[in-house]
């Protein structure tokens, strides 16, 4: 059994909605990945809920 490896979000890494800074990123049953701020994160939880494998939550960083 292999582990993945999620590496840590940076500055670099920016929303797929409004290009903000991300802190959540989402890996899709399908097999993409989308990068969202809090602030859409929030927006879109429900659906995002739905259509994630893994939700990596890095908005405890805004605190």
């Amino acid at each position: 059994m292999s582990s993945t490896v999620v590496e840590p979000l940076t500055t670099a890494d920016r929303c797929d909605r409004c290009g903000a800074q991300a802190y959540l990123r989402v890996t899709l049953t399908s097999g993409g990945e989308l990068l969202f701020c809090a602030h859409h994160a929030k927006a879109h939880s429900d659906k995002l809920s739905q259509v994630a494998l893994h939700i990596q939550d890095e908005t405890d960083k805004l605190a």
